[in-house]
């Protein structure tokens, strides 16, 4: 009979004797196959539609807000080395009166050609016409805002434009690749009740905002191969003197910069994630298949005697992991092809494509199959070589017995303190500390790994204390359509409800250090409130000096700035004045890029005596409502951002979406809980079942042999759950490193309840798999202990 056949028929033999372990490997395994498939297939889905959306409808790469400039500017942009097509509009911020809504929502008014299609940032009509350019006030309207409030072609929205109230009668549903995500300026989340785009025919735009033959938005898209700073600094210079802000590439554009944030985090998910499950189930199959070639060791030396070379009882080993790599691997695929698919609908609710495309790239699967085939492989190769390189002679005499020798309890004259079992367990953990150790390693990744497929949730609890409850401590935020004075300050504190008023002047700037600079806004803040406070790490307010300036602790980074350093401030609007400023502090915050000075200040770099921008407000409850049905008449008002809207936007979108992957992390977490903890037990049974079943022999009751394996389980456990708290700890510190990006950052936040779950679910997986062992050990063959081994 061919020598590979007889292996062969082993293979399925081993695979049936050790079935429970071996599906146990598997699953671990699956769990990484399946968080690689699905975080891989998500973010394929996500950077293809993006990339059809914006190829398609032709989104534009440079951006620039003007305060006006007039239309003949535009041939000169046009002939900007380097710029391909250019697109001027109009667009303005509205105040909306919703009617299902007591607080005020806002609107953004972006303008459209009258006869024909935009060049760049076309418009998907879902729904309804194209408004006519004929009739008054017809809008299109973003999908997310009217499927938000139920409304459709036919509905109308009274909004104010321009200080005059009118209603917007929407005649279509649209989406456009410049709002994949709505987020209302200054916010960092979107609110799809509070904020919507509307889209309004450039005629009645002009007439309504009196920009006859001007425009104040200009977009633009650039030939292959040209220098996109060199594009940005000749806007710059054309614009300026018509109060540019600044121009900016995609890169740093709301929409494309949150999906590109996700897609980030999707990356660090598909690499982190499953590197650890497969790094664990390739230990597994490391200790399996080193106990099966221990146990093996006469067969290994029987085959060898009888001819067979150490190449097929290599390849004979490595099948067995194969087979279990490939099952893993097929579960894995499934499972995560299905987890995709979830995840990819819940991102389609959330960014908005014409055409959400979900599939799976066929290289996924090949990629999954190569990836556990080389962790299995190197899982298993050290075992496996020493199979292959043990000497017949040698293979058919047993494994040398441990040394034996007093422990150290015993050096100690404590082994009268201890009871018998006790002794029986110290001493096979301590004469064999390398088995012991690997079993205290798996069984602390099971608990490092719950820590860090929970502690999220506990990081976005504490982000939103820290933001909404320790640093914003206003009801609202009202911000003015243009600088105004002081007076319009104490206006909104006169109205109803109002108690106390916080002004901040808002300035568009670009922050420099050495080579490396970026656009932000400067908030300056009056010291004499404290609705609006500045927090470092300790959550401790931070005071702003007089003459410097305070950057959140990112923007601190990407300058590479530190307390002490000089900072140069250009302003990009009203005098453009250029000072360098010396940084006080970083202060602590969670997202986008902010930078802070003294109202003062802020109104000496302009030049100005007392202009304000808006205020932070502190109104009683119970008049709330009274409160925003004046503020939605209030003309001068641009935009109200409410807290308590804001933290459920929060919870509705960050933290649902962060609830679901917990969810899956903790489903894989638990796997690996109960494959680690099981397979030791199982491998602690085998290697230990002769001495077992001699005791049984000797006369020792079912439940005192028990006792010794099951101990020598607890005791791995006890030390195992400190070392995995510490790896927990490490590899969240690994974890958030990957998700740090400019819109957010999560703190290493880790609760006593995620802590005290994780370690509860070892604890489980121990009591259950030490239950299943106990069952085993009373079936053990007694008779065969009575054999002698040769």
């Amino acid at each position: 009979m061919n020598p590979q056949t007889i292996l062969d028929r082993k293979l399925f033999r081993d695979l049936g004797r050790i079935w429970s372990q071996a599906l146990a490997i598997a699953l671990v395994m699956a769990a990484g196959i399946a968080m690689f498939i699905m975080a891989r297939s998500a973010l394929s889905s996500l950077e293809r539609s993006r990339e059809d959306y914006y190829r398609q409808y032709r989104f534009a790469e440079v951006f620039s807000h003007v305060r006006r400039a007039p239309n003949s500017m535009v041939e000169r942009i046009r002939h900007l080395p380097g710029v391909s097509t250019v697109c001027e509009r109009i667009v303005s911020s509205v105040s909306l009166d919703v009617p299902d809504m007591d607080e005020p929502a806002i609107g953004k008014l972006v303008s459209v050609p009258d006869r024909e299609r935009p060049v760049l940032n076309d418009v998907f009509l879902r729904a309804g016409r194209w408004p006519d350019p004929d009739r008054v006030d017809e809008v299109l309207c973003a999908e997310t805002f009217a499927t938000a409030h139920g409304l459709g072609p036919g509905d109308s929205v009274p909004a104010t434009l321009n200080g005059r109230k009118r209603p917007l009668q929407i005649v279509g549903i649209a989406l456009s690749p410049e709002f994949i995500i709505q987020i209302q300026p200054g916010s960092l989340l979107p609110d799809d009740k509070r904020f919507g785009v509307f889209w309004m025919c450039r005629r009645q735009m002009e007439a309504a905002f009196d920009m006859d033959g001007a425009f104040n938005d200009v977009c633009v898209t650039m030939e292959r191969g040209a220098n996109t700073q060199a594009v940005i600094d000749g806007l710059d210079r054309l614009l300026e003197p018509w109060g540019s802000n600044g121009a900016y590439d995609r890169e740093l554009q709301t929409s494309y910069r949150y999906t590109s944030d996700e897609m980030q985090q999707l990356g660090t998910m598909a690499l982190i994630a499953p590197t650890i499950f497969l790094a664990v189930a390739a230990f597994l199959l490391n200790v399996v298949i080193a106990r099966i070639v221990g146990l093996e060791r006469e067969q290994i030396a029987a085959m060898k005697a009888f001819g067979f070379s150490p190449f097929p009882i290599g390849l004979h080993y490595f099948k067995l992991v194969m087979v279990i790599a490939l099952v893993g691997t097929v579960v894995g695929i499934g499972g995560g092809w299905w987890m995709g698919r979830n995840l990819t609908t819940m991102y389609a609710e959330i960014y908005h494509f014409p055409v959400f495309q979900v599939e799976l790239d066929w290289r996924l699967p090949a990629i999954a199959v190569s990836i556990s085939i080389v962790a299995s492989v190197l899982g298993a190769s050290r075992s496996v070589l020493s199979a292959v390189r043990l000497p017949p002679a040698q293979a058919m005499r047993p494994e040398s017995p441990p040394r034996y020798g007093p422990t150290i309890p015993e050096r100690l004259g404590l082994a009268r303190l201890l009871p018998h079992t006790m002794r029986m367990i110290l001493r096979h953990i301590e004469r064999r500390p390398a088995r012991t150790l690997a079993a205290v390693t798996g069984i602390a990744m099971s608990v490092a790994v719950l820590i860090l497929g929970i502690f999220v949730l506990d990081a976005v609890q504490y982000i939103m204390h820290f933001q909404f409850v320790l640093s914003q401590r206003q009801q609202l935020s009202v911000s003015l359509i243009e600088t105004s004075t002081p007076e319009v300050v104490y206006a909104i504190g006169n109205l109803p409800g109002v108690g106390q008023v916080q002004p901040f002047r808002a300035v568009s700037t670009r922050l420099k250090k050495g080579h490396r600079w970026r656009s932000v806004g400067v908030m300056g803040l009056d010291p004499g409130h404290d609705l609006f406070r500045l927090l470092n790490t300790d959550e401790r307010p931070v005071p702003i000096p007089p003459d410097g300036i305070v950057l959140s602790d990112k923007l601190a980074e990407i300058l590479d700035a530190r307390a002490g350093d000089v900072v140069t401030v250009s302003v990009l609007e009203g005098n453009r004045a250029v000072r360098t400023v010396p940084v006080s502090a970083i202060i602590k915050e969670y997202g986008g890029l902010n930078a802070y000075m003294l109202l003062d200040s802020v109104r000496h770099l302009l030049g100005e005596d007392s202009g304000v921008s808006g205020a932070f407000v502190e109104a009683d409850p119970a008049r709330l409502t009274e409160l925003y049905r004046t503020l939605k008449d209030t003309p001068r008002v641009a935009a109200i951002t409410i807290k308590d809207a804001a933290l459920q936007s929060f919870r509705e979108s960050i933290a649902e979406n962060l609830l679901v992957m917990r969810a899956f992390n903790v489903m894989f977490a638990v796997i690996i809980a109960f494959g680690v903890v099981y397979n030791g037990a199982r491998i602690s049974l085998s290697e230990q079942s002769r001495e077992l079943a001699t005791l049984r022999v000797m006369g020792f009751f079912r439940h005192e042999v028990s006792s010794i394996l099951l101990g020598e389980l607890a005791v791995q456990t006890v030390l195992a759950i400190p070392l995995g708290i510490l790896i927990g700890f490490g590899l969240s510190a690994i974890f958030i490193q990957g998700m740090d990006t400019e819109m957010y950052r999560i703190p290493l936040i880790i609760s006593r309840q995620t802590i005290v779950f994780s370690v509860l679910v070892v604890v489980i997986a121990t009591l259950i798999s030490g239950w299943v062992v106990q069952r085993r050990i009373g079936q053990l063959d007694l008779v065969a202990v009575l054999k002698t081994r040769e």
